[in-house]
């Protein structure tokens, strides 16, 4: 079975109508990146950064996948699929997929500000109750925060993401400007034989060597044509 591993960004949840931070009219445009995403905007002002994720989870429980998530799910049926996303939202869970690799973390599970890879103090929050409170604490006794991988933070799962492109017979990359790093250099670790397939509406500045086909469309009509193509 060909290994087929999916990148995916901003781009991927669009559709289902989650705000992206980069496009125009997007989050970043509303509160300042180094405010909500980085960890001296979380130590300078906490309860900022909660109020701001809380938000994010009452905008994810009213979305669903989109075609674009349903048929990357779908493809688990011919070919070993891991997913490594950007997003972090929990629509490819939702669509189906089993295998997916969260970079940037999990809306959905909050941790420890001491410690926040500490897997003892990661838990997954409830849909009935979304929001973390200032005083919540987690189990090493510190304030609860989200799970979310930010800006001045090591990106802890990059190796086995690594590790997965290093082994696809095809990479599929959605909906990612590939500006933000170590996600953007995982298409430099793919092998000669890969096929790399490129799915994004607009210019995508990647290496020509490695041979990208470009389907110029988004989430969902760019992975019709890509399952057409397989």
């Amino acid at each position: 079975m060909k290994k087929l591993v999916f990148l995916t960004g901003a781009g991927m949840s669009a559709e289902s109508g989650i705000s992206t931070f980069r496009d125009s009219g997007g989050l970043w445009e509303q509160y300042p990146v180094e405010a909500v995403a980085s960890i001296e905007g979380y130590w300078r002002d906490p309860a900022l950064v909660q109020k701001f994720y809380n938000e994010r989870r009452a905008q994810l429980g009213s979305v669903v996948p989109n075609e674009g998530h349903k048929l990357v799910a779908s493809l688990e049926d011919k070919y070993d699929v891991t997913v490594i996303t950007q997003n972090v939202d929990n629509l490819h869970e939702k669509a189906g997929s089993k295998n997916i690799i969260h970079l940037h973390g999990e809306l959905m599970k909050a941790t420890s500000s001491k410690n926040p890879n500490d897997p003892n103090c990661i838990v997954e929050l409830d849909e009935n109750n979304l929001e973390i409170k200032m005083g919540d604490k987690a189990k090493d006794g510190s304030q609860l925060r989200p799970f979310i991988v930010w800006f001045g933070e090591s990106v802890p799962m990059i190796e086995p993401a690594i590790y997965e492109v290093q082994k696809a017979d095809i990479l599929v990359v959605i909906g990612t400007s590939l500006n933000v790093y170590p996600a953007a250099g995982l298409i430099n670790y793919t092998d000669s034989k890969c096929k790399i397939y490129l799915i994004d509406p607009k210019d995508v500045d990647v290496n020509p060597s490695l041979g990208v086909h470009h389907i110029m469309k988004g989430a969902s009509e760019g992975m019709k044509e890509l399952c057409a193509l397989l």
